[in-house]
């Protein structure tokens, strides 16, 4: 395996002063998928949202490609192809698909937004399909499906999967695995989280367990 894309050593999170992390060390290597199970409340989403900036955290250190993400802003990961989707989708109801596929494009630019577009639509045909529909219109799991895609606009670096498969049908969930697969051929480092590993056992190149905010390997 590559040197690490993403290198976690000592990070510690608490909220309102009770620790949700504790001394959490990692490495997931380039185009590595990497698994992270643990039960619900156990700390896989204040994990991931350490990663984007957006929790107060304190860290021995945190580095992307090298480069120390304590000095860069939150808004500061989507440019550099860090992304994230999260559990809820957090998708903008009233917005078309395509809109909604394209907010970070409106946020940060995205030089070949176009290409990306079509990129996405050539691996999701049936996000290209209902694009024209508004948010509000889809499942719960074509909703999952628009919402890895707007995590791909600018995901080309890290990406980070928050229970991708949760609240998903039987036979969306198998698309999503297949999708999440294919990824694996485009180098890029994901970061999948479940409660357990029922979905993503055949997907990932290494397991990461998470209790309490504690992280263990295997």
């Amino acid at each position: 395996m590559s040197a690490s894309l993403l290198s976690i050593k000592n990070l510690n999170v608490a909220i309102d002063r009770i620790p949700i992390l504790r001394d959490v060390s990692l490495d997931v290597p380039k185009g590595c998928m990497a698994g992270l199970i643990g039960r619900n409340g156990a700390g896989k989403t204040t994990l991931m949202r350490s990663i984007m900036g957006l929790m107060p955290m304190d860290a021995k250190s945190m580095t992307v490609n090298g480069e120390d993400l304590a000095s860069v802003a939150p808004h500061g990961r989507a440019p550099r192809g860090i992304s994230y989707l999260p559990e809820d989708r957090r998708l903008i109801p009233s917005l078309t698909v395509e809109e909604n596929i394209l907010l970070p494009v409106w946020s940060i630019g995205i030089k070949d937004a176009e290409k990306r577009l079509q990129w996405i639509y050539s691996l999701m045909p049936e996000v290209a399909g209902f694009r024209d529909r508004r948010a509000l219109q889809l499942s719960g799991g074509q909703q999952k499906l628009v919402a890895l895609a707007r995590a791909l606009m600018p995901g080309r670096t890290l990406l980070l999967l928050d229970e991708p498969f949760e609240g998903v049908a039987p036979v969306l969930s198998r698309r999503l695995t297949e999708v999440i697969g294919s990824l694996r051929n485009e180098g890029m480092s994901i970061i999948l989280s479940e409660s357990d590993d029922s979905h993503s056992a055949d997907l990932v190149d290494r397991v990461y367990r998470i209790e309490r905010g504690v992280v263990t390997a295997g």
